[in-house]
């Protein structure tokens, strides 16, 4: 079968690159104009207006051409039309829209606000339809959630030095259901043509602001706007220590990790130590998040140095128990001897329901029958739960009837199924520093689990896989998860490949016989080449 390729690949290596810096300026002003007519409307404006940005924005001193009064009265003309039929031509909005910007680039205010104040707002309002089947975006060229920025810093530039912060507020208010402003100072800055005057006086009077309504609002779950722009003018004004003093006084977890990742964020593991278990400290017992601090707190003591990191692992597992941090701390065991003593301490403060965790350490126990029940017993949809221990258990068992090392296998993968505890490995910054994430294949060796030689231990592991995998078929087929087929084929495909006995080979016949009427099933079967009728 051909495989499909990108085609940038076929591009010599470095060729676009060495291409642009051999043009001289008129050149690539040239290829420019040609390109933007080879683009439809929306994604041409879109080029547009970034070219226009970072021309504006350039040390060349140009600005777009200043905006008329005449030009100004005849959108604010538009959009009084528009509200009456409740309706607007997409492409009308997007050329008026760029007018707004191009005065904003140009460092008109006044026009600026007026343009994107009258554009903006009836759309956010849903007061004139352009069309869209759900988002604005689907229709119109132009960024709104950039205008919608923009607006907010023409709103600071035109308004009364003493009236700024009243006057941002009630345009981030205005604009809220344009764009989400997660932290407004830096959307503010990130779009702003010039440096902000006055910024210093403003900071302390939105921070009376935020601060009140912050006080006002919290009713102690969750975190809302005006906590986090709080904390964003706080690390603002007074950096660290003012998160310090914030968290300290409010004692609520998002302030504490606020603090704490500020320190982390800067390096200071110095000071990102006794900070991480000072908010560990502080956070109820229980609560969740409070085993975050603590691998935080594992964190700045590894990039310190630190040789023996167990008693941060273990403090992480016990406040907060997951299969990753239970590895961390077994993982760190010096010997056999200690391992299998931190394994006995787990299994007696192990959370009942952690059946992933539990099954893990009764496997590195040896107690491999009390394992095949957990297993057995587990339901045939969930293996995407946290704590469904399918993805741990069952292929260990594999791994010990074929006799082969832990290791050479990813033992949480089965037919492409992830590893639910390392999703935070996924999205992690490959740049900054992160705790290891052992692999179960080395502690398993550690532990000197190598096969599974007890004939009553075998029968059983044998069974709870047979039983485990007849639930996974019966789940999806009766849930029609289709999706899921390959991986519960997959499953009796490794029993058959474990016990290729005439008993094994009539429970497969047994279940395509039940089954017949999914075909789909069936060819998920057929697919695993030890499965035939």
């Amino acid at each position: 079968m051909r495989r499909s390729r990108d085609r940038s690949s076929l591009l010599p290596r470095n060729d676009l690159d060495t291409a642009l810096e051999a043009m001289d300026a008129e050149d690539l002003r040239e290829a420019v104009r040609e390109v933007l007519h080879e683009l439809d409307e929306r994604a041409q404006a879109r080029v547009v207006t970034s070219l226009i940005g970072r021309a504006a924005r350039g040390d060349s001193g140009w600005t777009p051409a200043a905006v008329r009064e005449q030009e100004v009265a005849e959108v604010l003309a538009f959009v009084r039309a528009a509200r009456r039929v409740g309706y607007a031509d997409p492409c009308d909005v997007d050329e008026y829209l760029h007018r707004g910007v191009g005065a904003f680039l140009g460092k008109h205010y006044d026009a600026a606000h007026k343009i994107l104040g009258a554009l903006l707002q009836p759309i956010a309002e849903a007061a004139i339809d352009l069309g869209q089947h759900e988002l604005v975006e689907e229709v119109l060229g132009v960024d709104v959630a950039e205008c919608a920025a923009q607006y907010v810093v023409a709103t600071y530039m035109t308004a009364d030095p003493g009236e700024r912060a009243e006057a941002v507020r009630a345009a981030i208010r205005e604009m809220s259901d344009v764009t989400y402003f997660f932290e407004p100072l830096r959307m503010m800055e990130a779009v702003a043509v010039e440096p902000l005057v006055g910024v210093d006086g403003f900071l302390g009077d939105w921070r009376a602001i935020v601060a009140r309504e912050a006080a006002g609002g919290r009713s102690g779950f969750g975190d809302g706007d005006a906590d986090r722009w709080l904390r964003e003018v706080v690390q603002r004004m007074e950096g660290a220590e003012g998160l310090a003093k914030l968290a300290r006084s409010s004692r609520r977890a998002e302030d504490l990790q606020a603090w704490c990742d500020s320190l982390a964020a800067a390096r200071n593991w110095k000071d990102a130590l006794p900070a991480f278990e000072e908010a560990a400290a502080i956070v109820t017992e229980g609560t969740h998040g409070r085993g975050q601090f603590l691998d935080g707190a594992a964190l700045a003591a590894q990039e310190l140095g630190k040789k023996d990191l167990s008693p941060w692992f273990e403090r992480a597992w016990r406040a907060e128990p997951s299969m990753l941090r239970l590895r961390r701390w077994l993982a760190a065991a010096s010997s056999k001897a200690a391992l299998r003593k931190r394994v006995a301490e787990a299994l007696e403060s192990c959370p009942k329901r952690a059946y992933r965790q539990r099954a893990f350490l009764l496997v590195l126990k040896k107690e491999l029958e009390a394992a095949a029940k957990l297993l057995s017993e587990a339901p045939g949809l969930g293996w995407s739960e946290p704590e469904h221990p399918g993805h741990v258990v069952f292929p260990l068992f594999q791994c010990l009837l074929e006799g082969k090392e832990a290791s050479s296998r990813p033992l949480a993968m089965v037919a492409g199924q992830p590893d639910w505890d390392r999703i935070e490995l996924l999205t992690a910054d490959p740049d900054t520093p992160a705790l290891p994430a052992p692999d179960m294949g080395d502690i398993v060796r550690l532990a000197g689990v190598d096969g599974i030689r007890d004939g009553g231990a075998r029968r059983a592991v044998l069974a709870a896989m047979r039983d485990a995998a007849a639930r996974r078929i019966a789940g999806v087929t009766e849930h029609k998860r289709r999706r899921h087929y390959g991986h519960a084929a997959s499953l009796v495909a490794a029993c058959l490949a474990c016990d290729p006995s005439p008993e094994t080979r009539r429970w497969v016949d047994d279940i395509r016989a039940r089954h017949r009427r999914f075909s789909a099933l069936r060819a998920e079967l057929d697919r695993h080449s030890d499965i035939r009728e």
